[in-house]
């Protein structure tokens, strides 16, 4: 009877208010100089943040609450506009075509360029860009990530489905070979490469647009993007004087609530935004806890016309349990939990403990500099600093609770009971060391920066961009005692400056080192622009420098205690032509040679100061063909790409008189080749329909025979290997994916969405360094799935604000499918190591705005 009467009361509620709108305001946003329509533009009421975007072919639609006003359409790369409105004595005023004209002395022109932005129909490169609204109305308690889940060549997963946790794959090229951009800076760790969402969890609230370079992207920085490009640009200056309060709940006591405000561009030339939210709750596999927060704050300052600064930072402090072991498929299907098992969490005196978690903060702060030098002249300046702190939980010792043991679990796969391993810590008594407690892999850094970019027009038709990239970085890696779980303490032998080191909860043991990686780069492209032409073409260079410190492996007075500087020197250049046949067809080409230096790991051996002297640059070659299509009505981009991967960073190692040496398996080659056609059709007013599909043929490209390790004193090793992987599928991404979505206003104030994602071609991840045998069978192929969403978006006027409603559930039919593996022995399934994806969700969230 209670929900009855709620869900009564929420009607009536939704009823009333949709019943106090005034009007609603009509319009078409087009390109002002060939008059083509122009997706994504912001349509906002001057001083509230009530707001839409426009649709794929340039439509708006916005509910007023007053009859007269004024409309502020902004987009990025054309001067706003403004345009008044009077629905006095009318329901639906149509304002017609607007038309932006492009401004290249227009703020938004300069974030086109310093953020590395792809324009429609101008820039040669495959891209797809994800609006604010849609991240808000559709991303519910999914990963941020996930929002690109439609976009073609594109894979996301949750990873073990921690918060945060989440995988991002572009053309099967995983984190570490796509780049992630905020606001143009780069964000992929300095020495792996990865990308960890959970530092990044209040994006969401704060993002004015998303957008996905696939290939060869449009970014001039050296970049590791080989997949592609990310660009996220937050809100900035040009957001209306408000703010907003929301709430969302969901499955398994998921709860995210916040708010944002925003001064607007006051009459002093000063803007503000500021964003605060925090989460609790748990994802849908067991364990995995949240607390987490998220801020944001941007204040700009305009100087005068020529001149404008903008502060920002933001961070997102959280600690969340994971499920970092992966089970076999058997293994879910007799444990009571099924798919949700998750066998790296227990309970320490009725609270519940996860020794696999993750606890990190990151705050990022950048003050950015736009310069307009004269008619024709720019710079941009950005300088940025983050600290992050945190690390990893695990295990250590003895490790007494194997998924299996039923000494520390009531069954198989069940939550640790920590409570016993405390007794019997205890009982070993005061003077015993530690058998078996719990630590934490620290990971803690400094990342300073500067990316500088000049603009100049050359001519009439060419402009000329130049710039500097300076990054310097130091990471500090070490590992802390967390929990003794009832022991006094624990003898550690591994740091020769103190050995037989006594350690208590807090201290470091085990290991204690500094990694240095300071990178510097040139870059310059020409872009050209008259009538059906846009071509581009870029060159960049730059230096990447490793450098380590170790302090439990040597002595302060050992000259091997701090190594030097190794230098990695790698050049990029790329081109590509766009040509617009006319206004609704277009088609474009781009070619591309780069060089990226490996990664620390693999320059120095095993964690320790010896340099792989061998190390060299991996190199890429990626070429791509497409063709565009647009009309009142239909959208479609189709595209071809072939990327050539050499040289890829693999070792192995041998151990002889207890010494471990490393070799460099160089010509380690792969082929990633495919088809991507993205659609969209409006086939009346209140509908439109998407989709997208995904063709890819991702393979490794050859053998590699008669790998040898050497000594240091260049003496052989063990017996030369080979290693057979000629053929053999890129494993960790679905090869092939399709999607289709519809979003439906069944009211004027209500849309309803459906979207449907499906994935095939999936192979097992496994290490190619390991198929030392000729005839191993291909890896193991998880099984197809395809997964429904469906989701509300109601809007309504409440007390004079305006307010929305949103609700989504994710896989609407509860479908079990296998979202990770890691191959076994006989590349079969019942010797994977598997990841379940998440089974049914839903979140249900409120938003008013004021």
């Amino acid at each position: 009877m209670k929900k009855i009467t709620s869900l009564l009361a929420l009607v009536f509620l939704l009823f009333t208010a949709a019943m106090q709108a005034q009007g609603t305001i009509r319009g078409t946003v087009v390109d002002g100089e060939n008059n083509t329509p122009l997706p994504g533009v912001n349509v906002v009421v001057n001083g509230t943040t009530n707001g839409v975007t426009t649709d794929f072919d340039g439509l708006f639609e916005i509910q007023v609450a007053k009859n007269t006003g004024a409309l502020r359409v902004s987009y990025v790369g054309f001067a706003p506009l403004t345009v008044n409105f009077d629905v006095t004595g009318k329901k639906v005023v149509d304002l017609g075509t607007i038309n932006l004209k492009m401004d290249s002395d227009a703020l938004d022109e300069v974030i086109v360029k310093a953020y590395s932005l792809a324009i429609d129909r101008k820039t040669p490169v495959a891209v797809s860009t994800i609006k604010a609204e849609t991240i808000e109305n559709e991303l519910g308690s999914q990963e941020f990530p996930e929002i690109l889940k439609t976009t073609p060549g594109v894979y996301v997963t949750r990873g073990g489905g921690g918060f945060g946790d989440a995988e991002l794959r572009i053309r099967g090229f995983n984190s570490q070979n796509v780049a992630v951009m905020i606001n143009g800076i780069p964000v992929n760790d300095m020495e792996n490469g990865n990308v960890y969402w959970s530092n990044w969890a209040g994006l969401a609230d704060v993002t004015s647009s998303m957008q996905v370079q696939r290939g060869l992207g449009a970014a001039m920085i050296g970049l590791p993007s080989i997949g592609g490009t990310v660009n996220i640009v937050t809100k900035s200056t040009d957001i209306a004087a408000g703010g907003n309060v929301m709430m969302t709940t969901g499955n398994d006591g998921y709860t995210k609530y916040g708010f944002t405000i925003s001064t607007g561009l006051l009459d002093s030339g000063w803007a503000a935004t500021a964003s605060l939210s925090r989460t609790t709750g748990e994802q849908f596999v067991d364990g995995t806890t949240i607390d987490a927060y998220s801020y944001f704050l941007n204040v700009a300052k305009k100087i005068n016309e020529n001149h404008e600064l903008s502060f920002t930072a933001f961070g997102a402090p959280q600690r969340h349990g994971q499920r970092q072991n992966r089970l076999l498929i058997d293994d879910y299907r007799v444990s009571d939990r099924g798919i949700r098992t998750n066998t790296d969490y227990g309970y320490k005196n009725g609270q519940i403990l996860n020794h696999e978690d993750n606890f990190y903060h990151k705050p990022q702060m950048s003050l950015n500099h736009y310069w307009t030098i004269n008619e024709i002249s720019s710079l941009t300046t950005s300088v940025y600093a983050s600290y992050g702190t945190g690390g990893g939980g695990g295990t250590a010792g003895l490790n007494k609770f194997g998924k299996y043991d039923t000494n520390y679990r009531d069954e198989p796969f069940a939550p640790v009971n920590f409570d016993q391993i405390v007794a019997e810590n205890k009982a070993l008594g005061a003077a015993a060391s530690a058998e078996t407690f719990l630590r934490a892999s620290i990971n803690n850094h400094q990342w300073y920066g500067a990316l500088s970019t000049y603009n100049t027009e050359l001519s009439e038709y060419i402009d000329l961009s130049a710039g500097v990239d300076i990054r310097f970085y130091k990471g500090d890696h070490s590992t802390e005692l967390t929990d003794l779980l009832g022991a006094s303490f624990y003898i550690d032998n591994n740091d020769v400056n103190n050995p037989n080191k006594v350690v208590k909860e807090g201290d470091t043991y085990n290991y204690n080192d500094s990694g240095y990686t300071n990178w510097g780069g040139l870059f310059a492209q020409a872009e050209y622009n008259k009538d059906k032409i846009s071509a581009v073409l870029s060159v960049a260079g730059n230096n990447t420098s490793y450098k380590r410190e170790d302090y439990f492996k040597y002595t302060p007075e050992d000259p091997l205690r701090e190594t030097d500087w190794v230098n990695f020197t790698a050049f990029s250049t790329k081109g590509g032509l766009n040509y617009r046949l006319d206004s609704k067809n277009n088609v474009f080409a781009n070619i591309g040679y780069f060089e990226r230096a490996p990664f620390s790991d693999a320059v120095f051996i095993n964690n320790t100061n010896i340099t792989n002297e061998n190390a060299e640059n991996q190199k890429i070659f990626s070429a791509e063909l497409g063709y565009g299509f647009r009309s009142d009505k239909f959208r479609a981009d189709l595209n071809v790409y072939r990327t050539k991967w050499m040289d890829r960073t693999y070792t192995i190692s041998r151990t002889a008189d207890n010494i471990q040496y490393t070799a460099n398996i160089l010509g380690v080659d792969a082929l990633h080749q495919g088809i991507e056609l993205e659609l969209s059709y409006r086939p009346i007013e209140t509908l439109t329909l998407t989709g997208m599909a995904s063709l890819g043929d991702w393979q490794w490209d050859n053998d590699v025979k008669n790998v040898q390790v050497f000594d240091d004193q260049q003496n052989a090793i063990g017996d030369p290997i080979d290693i057979f992987i000629d053929g053999v599928k890129v494993g960790n991404s679905a090869q092939t994916t399709f999607a289709i979505g519809a979003d439906y206003e069944v009211l004027e104030t209500t849309t309803l969405r459906a979207s449907f994602n499906y994935a095939a071609d999936y192979f097992a991840d496994y290490n190619p360094t390991g198929r030392t045998t000729s005839n191993l069978p291909q890896t193991w192929e998880m099984p197809d799935y395809g997964l429904l969403d469906l989701g509300l978006t109601h809007r309504f006027n409440f007390g004079g604000f305006n307010a929305q409603i949103n609700a989504n559930v994710f896989n609407v039919l509860d479908t079990e499918y296998i979202s990770d593996a890691q191959d076994g022995s006989g590349s079969v399934a019942s010797t994977a190591l598997v990841y379940f994806g998440a089974g049914r969700t839903y979140t249900v969230g409120a938003k008013i705005n004021f």
